[in-house]
Parts: C-alpha cells; sequence; structure tokens
C-alpha cells in the first residue's frame, strides 16, 4: 500500500512538472504571481461581494466601481467612471493602456447583479472548502476580480506598460438601461478599437469550456385588430373571424414555419385579447375584457426572439411578417421587432482563439477547452462586440451555478485557474504580434 501511494504521489509530481515545462520562463512567472497573490484576490472578491449592486442600486453599482477603480491605476491605467444617467442607469467603469504593442485586447465585465437591496440573498457565505454562495459571486464579480489578476500578473512582470488593453466593466448587463444604444455606446466604442474581445462571464459553470458563440436577445409586439360583433355572426363575410382566431393563426404558424430551425427560437410571453385591451409598455402587461357572446376585437401578444447570426435574425423577422400578412377575412395585424442585444457570432476565428485558450489550458495542467453549445448561451454584453472584433471568446469567469438565484455559488479554486489561463493567453497574443 505504502509503495502504492508513494508511486500515486510520483506520477501526480510527474505530471505536473511536464505539464509546467510546456510554459516559458515568463509564464512560469505569471502563474506563480497568481498563486502567491491568490489570497488578497480572495479578500477583494468578498469585499465586493457584500456590496450590493443590484443594477438599479446604482450607488452600491458606483461603490463596486469606486473599490475597483484605483486597483487599475495602480497598473498604470487609465481610468474612467462614465455616467450613467443618460440611460437611467448608474454607469460603467472603463480602464486602458495603450503602450503601442500586440493586439488590441478588450476585457469584458460587469458591476450588477440581479440581487437587488431587497433580495435575501446579500452577503459572502462560505459553504466548505471551496464553495461559496453570495449575490454575484459567478455572475460576475469573480470574473472582474479575475480580469484585474490576470492583468495585475502581467504588470509584475513588467508586460502590460507595453500592452493595448482595455477594460470595460458595465453597470447595467443585467437590466439594460434604455435607450439601448446609449446604455451600450461605450462597448460598442470599446470593440471598435479591439482586435480582440475576452469576456469573463460564468459561462455554462464549466471551465472545460468557453462560449465561442452567443444567441441574441431582442422582442416583438404583434398587434391584431377584428371585427366586434355577435358572436353568432362569427365568420360571416361582414364580421370575419375575430381578432383572437387571427392571432393563433399567426403563432401557430410561427411555430410551423421556424420551430425546426437551429439555434433560433421564439417565445410568445404575454397575450391579451378581447373586445377591450389596455396593454402597457413599461409592466409588460396589461388588461383585457371579453364577453364569450362577443367576437375579439383586439389583441396584443409580445414576446422574445434568440438566433445565431444577424442573418438568421433577418430572415426569422422576414418569414415572421409575411406570416403576420396572411390575415383571415376582415382580420389586420402588424409586428414591431425591438432592439436587443445583437448575436455573438460563431467566427472561425473564435474557434481559432478558443483553441489557443485551450493549448494554454493544457501547458498549465488543467486540460483541454471545447465550446459550449450555443443554444445554451444566453446574450451577454461580449455580443456588442461581435460585428466589430476579429476574434473573441467568453465564458473565461469564475465557475459557479445556479446564476441569477438566492443559491448562487462560486468555486473558489477556480479564481486562480481562471487568472492564469488569462494572463497566459495574453501573454501569447502579445507575443506573437510583437515578435
Amino acid at each position: 500500500m505504502k509503495n502504492r501511494l508513494l508511486l500515486l504521489v510520483a506520477l501526480f509530481v510527474f505530471t505536473s512538472s511536464f505539464a509546467f515545462a510546456q510554459l516559458d520562463r515568463t509564464e512560469k512567472k505569471l502563474a506563480e504571481w497568481v498563486d502567491a497573490n491568490n489570497n488578497d484576490a480572495l479578500a477583494l472578491l468578498k469585499q465586493i461581494v457584500n456590496i450590493n449592486s443590484g443594477t438599479m442600486n446604482f450607488e452600491g453599482v458606483k461603490a463596486v466601481a469606486d473599490v475597483l477603480a484605483p486597483k487599475f491605476e495602480a497598473l498604470g491605467m487609465d481610468v474612467i467612471w462614465e455616467d450613467g444617467s443618460e440611460f437611467n442607469r448608474a454607469g460603467h467603469l472603463m480602464a486602458k493602456i495603450e503602450g503601442g504593442n500586440g493586439p488590441k485586447i478588450l476585457m469584458i465585465g460587469h458591476l450588477d447583479t440581479v440581487f437587488e437591496p431587497d433580495s435575501p440573498n446579500q452577503e459572502w457565505r462560505q459553504l466548505d472548502e471551496h464553495t461559496v454562495a453570495g449575490p454575484g459571486i459567478a455572475d460576475m464579480k469573480g470574473g472582474d476580480v479575475i480580469i484585474l489578476q490576470a492583468l495585475s500578473a502581467l504588470h509584475a512582470q513588467g508586460l502590460l506598460k507595453d500592452m493595448n488593453i482595455g477594460v470595460i466593466m458595465t453597470g447595467d448587463e443585467e437590466l439594460s438601461g434604455s435607450p439601448l444604444s446609449a446604455s451600450k455606446a461605450e462597448l460598442v466604442e470599446a470593440a471598435k478599437w479591439a482586435d480582440i474581445a475576452l469576456g469573463f462571464e460564468n459561462g455554462d459553470g464549466n471551465p472545460a469550456t468557453v462560449n465561442v458563440a452567443r444567441r441574441s436577445s431582442s422582442g416583438w409586439k404583434l398587434t391584431v385588430t377584428g371585427n366586434a360583433a355577435h358572436s353568432s355572426q362569427v365568420f360571416k363575410p361582414e364580421v370575419g373571424a375575430g381578432a383572437i382566431y387571427e392571432a393563433s393563426r399567426i403563432l401557430y404558424q410561427f411555430y410551423e414555419e421556424l420551430s425546426k430551425e437551429e439555434f433560433l427560437t421564439f417565445n410568445p410571453g404575454m397575450i391579451l385579447g378581447g373586445t377591450t385591451v389596455t396593454y402597457n409598455e413599461n409592466e409588460n402587461g396589461g388588461s383585457a375584457y371579453g364577453k364569450d357572446n362577443v367576437v375579439s376585437k383586439d389583441v396584443t401578444v409580445t414576446g422574445d426572439i434568440r438566433c445565431i447570426s444577424p442573418e438568421q435574425l433577418a430572415n426569422a423577422q422576414r418569414v415572421m411578417k409575411t406570416i403576420v400578412a396572411r390575415n383571415l377575412p376582415k382580420t389586420s395585424a402588424t409586428i414591431e421587432f425591438s432592439e436587443g442585444y445583437p448575436p455573438f457570432a460563431p467566427k472561425d476565428a473564435n474557434y481559432d482563439l478558443m483553441r489557443q485558450f485551450s493549448k494554454v489550458s493544457q501547458d498549465l495542467g488543467y486540460g483541454e477547452v471545447g465550446p459550449v453549445n450555443p443554444a445554451d448561451a444566453g446574450a451577454a454584453d461580449i455580443s456588442f462586440t461581435s460585428e466589430y472584433i476579429k476574434m473573441g471568446i467568453d465564458g473565461m469567469g469564475m465557475s459557479g451555478k445556479d446564476d441569477h438565484t438566492i443559491n448562487e455559488t462560486g468555486d473558489l479554486r477556480a479564481l486562480p485557474k481562471q487568472s492564469k489561463r488569462a494572463a497566459v493567453l495574453i501573454y501569447r497574443l502579445f507575443k506573437e504580434v510583437s515578435k
């Protein structure tokens, strides 16, 4: 038994040494710095998790930014707080250093959580040696600390000053401000500057995956009108089918013609119909009144649509408009599409970047990294970069479970692991171009 235990220990040491041998001298120093400073990173993470920063708690969101801003300034980065009054949110934290060498890399995080001050989920709770519960620990204050740790490791080796790195931590990822064009303006401008985008959301909670694609998220509203009349006259030429039959036809044909398309979903989430309909857009609800013996006059339906590419979105909208125009007798209908998160399309270059990240992970001894199924990936801030960057991946943040619930947890082992993987990836991207 003793000999077997010694053999296992020797095998572990050999395997770890072999993996580490794949790193150059600088990469080893990056990894060592992260490990040596992990306790400070944990303390910072606990500090910001314990600050309530629900999206609509503007003071709390700004308080998290105030903790992080001096950390970026200490790295020699220019730091800006962009006030969000224009779009009714707290604002965004931005940091940048332009050393002139290597690709322009944008690192994306967010300061807000879904847990407002009235939530029961308000503080860091250690569950066991490796697991902590707390508001936003995985989504995504852990990711914010990973960004800072990776850059700090690069700074400690004297590398950051020569790099081109931008950081944006938005204050409204969980509940976007309006208009979206103003809310995401700084993010879009940063994307136009960048060559590469790295997102530090939690992803699917598995450190063996990253997002090479994310589906879009936008809205639609269907409005249908019919002739109000006694129900005994329904279907007659002068009365027609009524608004509810027409809305039913449209929704069913949406399902029939589009539901089998891969990565496309469209969900009617709210419907009001009857003789009188009052719809409140701000509340996404309202009231409806009707009688069984009266043909319905109005219907309002709202829903979302998610897709994998701008082309898929445009085609789905075209088909939906065509279906809406095929009116039943004596009815009319219109459909409106609202702004939303665009798709983060699965470019070939995104897969190339994922493979580079996977090689980094393997060289650190953490194993291969593969792609998350886009069908399992919701929209995120990185989506706004897709049109402008050459390549990008998301899901580089802190592993965890049960995001957006009061049971949200983070895996503390992921903090140094992800920090090292991010630091070495950025170094390799810098070194490759700077040769």
